[in-house]
């Protein structure tokens, strides 16, 4: 699926083999809007796949994350003011499991990954205006990570997202990337 797949914000390095996508983070590099800290960045690396309408997509990820704010994870995206971005996040000190749900200005919500944070599977899910954020520790249950809306739009660009705002250099693999209908399997899904 990843040569489907564009680039917003190519890094240097970054390459496919099989069905993995390999990449390393450019220096400073991060996405988000405002709130806060009062800037504005939309300089984090993403490889979307343009999809119509509603979807869900999956991603395993690995990545061994050293420094404050490090991240790498999934990225649902409209254009510049309107995208989502969640997966693993360096936060003093310590892997953090969180979301960024940007629609003008962003937000963020973080919490303690139950799993091993240098290898997890994350997944979006897109449904009438819905946005459903899952993460998880063996690809097979899914605890939800966050519920909420997200603007409606004819087409979404979604994939693997990875940022360094403090450094540059974070090693990343993505695999398993899948995008299709929007699931339905319960809100719960933890089987």
């Amino acid at each position: 699926m990843f040569e489907k797949c564009r680039w917003l914000n190519e890094p240097k390095d970054w390459t496919i083999v099989g069905r993995s996508m390999k990449m390393t983070t450019d220096r400073q590099t991060d996405f988000w809007r405002e709130t806060h800290y009062g800037f504005v960045h939309d300089s984090g690396h993403c490889f979307g796949l343009e999809t119509d309408g509603d979807f869900t997509a999956e991603l395993r990820v690995r990545a061994a994350y050293s420094d404050q704010y490090d991240q790498a994870g999934i990225m649902v995206r409209v254009d510049a003011t309107r995208w989502v971005k969640a997966g693993i996040e360096l936060c003093d000190n310590r892997p953090c499991i969180g979301s960024v749900v940007t629609v003008d200005r962003s937000d963020w919500a973080s919490s303690a990954f139950d799993g091993t944070p240098t290898d997890f599977w994350i997944r979006a899910t897109l449904a009438k205006g819905v946005l459903r954020l899952q993460a998880s520790a063996d690809g097979r249950a899914w605890p939800i990570l966050r519920l909420c809306p997200f603007p409606v739009a004819g087409k979404y660009s979604v994939g693997p997202m990875a940022c360094t705002p403090e450094r540059s250099s974070l090693k990343v693999e993505f695999s398993d990337f899948m995008v299709g209908p929007p699931t339905t399997k319960t809100l719960h899904d933890l089987s």
